[in-house]
């Protein structure tokens, strides 16, 4: 969503206000530094780079600091960084032009409503477009700040969706990448008042359009995996074979704690179901080891759930306190060496799944979408179910989905020849 957002930003600055990006910061008019807030360490990290930039820039130039942690921290930024030039929080990117023109905006509002505004068009990849279907969260997830810093969930409309999808795909995208807090909550609230809809009726709404050939999306939300979702998930072709399902934990009382609203039995079964349904699924997860008061043997049902699930992918976090949630002042903090430890845990036995996984697809032939030239005289890009895949090619394999067969596997990526 960041990335997403970022490409919003150029694109109302290249618009408005005749903006160019560049790669040398020094001669850079105007640095944005677009900001998450989800853990503490970006949010530490970002003083010390305004220090920098501002010693660096050169004479004139603006600084503006935008995204999460400029929500939740607002005019604070310019009182600890006197020389920052204005603040604009995730929901009020539509407001960037503006707010570069005046020293001092600080535009912070959550409930800003951004639903219905078309952003100038700006897209890094000629071949996928990645697209908001809604902002802002319903939940209330005691260890996330992003409620406070990205507002309640709005849904945007589906002819709005469909539009910006149909322009990128007639510019050249084969691919979407639907973003949102939680995908599959789709259609519960339009600011507009309309009937609600579902992501599943989205889901099938887009796969219409001529041209598109793959639809990727999250984060979906456990809660909402029902049998119907999963069911066109599995059926619809148009739809890539990989799936985050956030666990978080594995234990039913650190799960209750954390208000994610199902139970271990629950994402199991999910899970279960995914992978009976879709033989090539990779799925992916998040976790967070020491949730406040969370013990040795609750700690081990998270250890339970991975060994049982083998995930494609994890991305994996110590718990870390966050202003404006419950978790921050709940008692029973763990201590950073028990944490280390857990983490370490998951970690090694996620590497051995990994390795499993990869080492499965030697021989097997893939449809991969090429996207980027790499200096060695390597291609790369991406399967169906997201397996980052690297052959020896040239740019005119670039936008072009083509079968590769697999000859070698490491854990992160795999090596192959294209089948001609």
């Amino acid at each position: 969503m960041n990335v997403r957002d970022t490409e919003h930003m150029i694109a109302e600055l290249g618009k408005h206000q005749s903006y160019e990006t560049t790669q040398n910061m020094e001669d850079a008019d105007l640095i944005v530094i677009n900001t998450c807030s989800v853990r503490e360490k970006p949010v530490a990290k970002l003083f010390s780079e305004l220090g920098n930039y501002n010693k660096k820039k050169k004479d004139g130039a603006k600084i503006g600091v935008t995204g999460c942690t400029a929500s939740h921290l607002g005019g604070d930024i310019i009182k600890r960084a006197p020389y920052v030039d204005f603040v604009v929080g995730a929901r009020n990117i539509s407001k960037i032009s503006q707010a570069v023109e005046k020293k001092g905006t600080v535009e912070i509002d959550i409930n800003n409503d951004e639903t219905t505004y078309e952003f100038a068009d700006f897209r890094q990849s000629s071949y996928r477009c990645s697209v908001n279907i809604s902002l802002g969260c319903d939940k209330s997830c005691t260890f996330c700040i992003v409620p406070a810093t990205r507002g309640d969930e709005i849904s945007i409309p589906t002819e709005i969706i469909i539009k910006e999808i149909e322009k990128s795909v007639k510019n050249g995208a084969k691919e979407v990448f639907l973003l949102g807090q939680n995908v599959n909550n789709y259609g519960k609230n339009f600011s507009d008042k309309r009937d609600k809809s579902t992501f599943t009726k989205l889901l099938q709404d887009i796969s219409k359009i001529d041209g598109l050939e793959r639809i990727r999306f999250t984060s979906p939300h456990p809660l909402h995996m029902d049998d119907e979702f999963l069911q066109e998930f599995a059926s619809n072709p148009k739809i890539c074979k990989q799936i985050h399902v956030p666990l978080q934990a594995g234990n039913d009382k650190v799960l209750k704690e954390m208000r994610r609203g199902y139970t271990k039995k629950w994402f199991l079964n999910r899970c279960e179901k995914i992978r009976n349904m879709v033989p090539n699924v990779r799925i992916s997860t998040d976790i967070i080891v020491a949730f406040p008061g969370e013990t040795d043997e609750e700690f081990r049902d998270t250890i339970d759930v991975v060994e049982k699930v083998k995930f494609e992918s994890i991305f994996n976090f110590k718990y870390s306190p966050r202003p404006h949630t419950p978790a921050e002042n709940m008692p029973n903090q763990i201590e950073d060496k028990v944490a280390t430890k857990r983490l370490q845990e998951v970690i090694d036995l996620h590497k051995s799944h990994q390795d499993e996984h990869m080492e499965k697809y030697l021989g097997t032939t893939m449809k991969v979408m090429f996207e980027d030239l790499k200096p060695n005289g390597e291609i790369f890009g991406f399967s169906d179910n997201y397996c980052q895949v690297f052959v020896t090619g040239s740019e005119e394999l670039l936008g072009k989905i083509v079968d590769v067969k697999i000859t070698k596997a490491n854990r992160t990526s795999l090596k192959g020849e294209v089948v001609s």
